[in-house]
């Protein structure tokens, strides 16, 4: 039996909020495509730490940099969201 830490992140864009939920490799899966599509800093990502990670501080504290993270991407691409980013955070079932 693996375990993995999955994040529930909010998201809000305009009048619309809803939650996603990724594990970290997701979030550095997405993150790998918009540094090469997109020439994101690819330092904007909190790294990945191994030593206590299932710890819950370090969960929420993870949690709190990663929903940092995915406001930053919105701030950064206001009009049009990157595909790979759109799918990500499912705009297709929220924002028409």
């Amino acid at each position: 039996l693996s375990f993995f830490q999955v994040y529930i992140i909010q998201v809000s864009v305009g009048n619309h909020q809803w939650t996603v939920k990724h594990r970290y490799s997701d979030f550095h899966d997405l993150h790998e495509k918009l540094v090469s599509e997109k020439k994101i800093d690819k330092n904007l990502l909190p790294p990945k730490k191994i030593i206590g990670k299932n710890s819950k501080s370090l969960v929420e504290k993870r949690q709190k940099e990663l929903e940092v993270y995915l406001q930053t991407l919105l701030v950064k691409f206001p009009v049009t969201a990157p595909k790979v980013l759109s799918h990500f955070l499912h705009f297709h079932l929220y924002v028409s």
